[in-house]
């Protein structure tokens, strides 16, 4: 079982690497990124899960099913979820480990795992990616659903990550990535930048809803390339970091931990 520790002091990196760039229509500077991504996904928690159904037209079960799985999820292991949001890479991750095993859920959105609580029951944790408060060598198996673009910090982030995976143990990160060709980049953006935030306005009537999805398009464009994010995963110790494409946008961006 995995074992609740005191909060750890955050990695000091001289050369952090973030995700994108600040992203200045949306806050003033990086400093004051991380306030804001806090404050948007708590305002938008109510409204989370039906957006994200709407937009993947309800294949995001099926997919999040078989991605676990062809990482290497299976019965009785311990996982952390990180960045839980509302839930539903817990829950199927639940679903595959068992009674055997044991899946905790971690954020820093209060909000987000109130509505988590209402679909899978698991242990939650209010806490940051960065820094994970469980001892080393805790897990088996670690997840991160569409949430590496709201990171601090991705070397002390994937420093984390190794540190609490057992021997052996394994990192999935689930991302969206902008297709390669210039067709298949044209049409996903109008699709994410444009009829996404209207779908999320026209059923919630919140504004806040239509920047969170804004904002969600716009992190993906300016993130870092799919070969700076494997570097650092190799950077922090992980094993033959590997990415895995789907349906030309999804990212599976897998790691072991030298082990047993």
């Amino acid at each position: 079982m995995a074992i609740l520790c005191a909060m750890p002091s955050p990695v000091q990196d001289k050369n952090p690497l973030i995700p994108h760039p600040p992203l200045k229509q949306y806050y003033a500077d990086e400093d004051h990124r991380r306030g804001f991504v806090s404050w948007l996904f708590d305002e938008t928690a109510c409204h989370y899960d039906w957006i994200i159904r709407a937009m993947s037209f309800g294949s995001g079960n099926w997919y999040r099913k078989k991605a676990l799985v062809r990482a290497g999820l299976r019965e009785n292991m311990q996982v952390l979820d990180v960045a839980t949001g509302t839930g539903p890479v817990a829950k199927t991750a639940s679903e595959i480990v068992g009674p055997g095993g044991q899946v905790f859920g971690l954020d820093r959105s209060i909000n987000m795992m109130k509505e988590a609580r209402k679909v899978v029951s698991v242990p939650f944790i209010h806490s940051d990616a960065g820094r994970l408060p469980f001892a080393d060598n805790s897990f088996d198996f670690l997840s991160m659903g569409y949430a590496l673009r709201h990171v601090d910090d991705l070397n002390s982030t994937f420093e984390e990550y190794f540190r609490v995976l057992k021997p052996g143990g394994t990192v999935l990160i689930l991302e969206l990535t902008q297709p390669e060709s210039a067709i298949g980049r044209k049409f996903v953006k109008f699709y994410l930048r444009q009829i996404v935030p209207k779908i999320a306005y026209l059923g919630s009537r919140s504004k806040d809803a239509e920047t969170l999805m804004t904002y969600f398009w716009d992190t993906i464009e300016n993130c870092v390339s799919p070969d700076t994010i494997l570097a650092a995963m190799s950077q922090s110790g992980f094993e033959n970091p590997g990415r895995n494409r789907a349906l030309s946008i999804f990212s599976e961006y897998t790691g072991r931990k030298p082990g047993a």
